[in-house]
């Protein structure tokens, strides 16, 4: 992102910086989607295993990317990627995203470009493909369709989608 656009928008994405690892955890735990009037979870809940999946030693495997936007020097969103076997997992050669914006920078755009940087990056790694999963009910759908996932299989509460790069 260059300067002007920095300017435009007020944001800035990068890698995550040496020391910032932790931070993955803590948009994981936003990551989780919450219905209106649904009381949030624990905040301990994303030391199940079907959740330290997305976290444990990121950045050792292969598949593992992140970046994170920041604004003023605070870092409000994170994206990354994972060969995982976790709710989107459709092959062991394809990324599974995650990706999350605390609520106060939610709905301006932030998490669609990190989207749209994620998938450049996954493109110039050579895969061909990327996935996720997401609840029916999450708002987020639309931006997913917008970026180019389509659904490729559903549950009784998520799509499984997958982004052919």
């Amino acid at each position: 992102m260059s300067r002007i656009e920095k300017e435009e928008t007020g944001y800035t994405i990068r890698k995550p910086k040496t020391g910032e690892e932790d931070l993955l955890k803590d948009f994981l735990y936003e990551a989780i989607f919450i219905p209106e009037g649904v009381e949030p979870p624990d905040r301990n809940i994303i030391e199940k295993p079907e959740l330290r999946v997305y976290t444990d030693d990121f950045g050792s495997r292969r598949g593992d990317n992140a970046l994170v936007a920041e604004i003023d020097g605070k870092v409000i969103g994170a994206v990354w990627t994972r060969i995982m076997n976790d709710y989107g997992h459709v092959d062991d050669e394809t990324p599974s995203f995650a990706i999350s914006l605390y609520k106060d920078h939610r709905g301006k755009g932030i998490g669609t470009q990190l989207m749209i940087r994620m998938l450049d990056v996954l493109k110039k790694q050579r895969y061909t493909k990327a996935s996720l999963a997401v609840q029916k009910a999450n708002y987020a759908v639309r931006m997913y369709e917008k970026v180019g996932f389509e659904t490729v299989d559903e549950n009784d509460e998520e799509f499984i989608m997958v982004c052919e790069l």
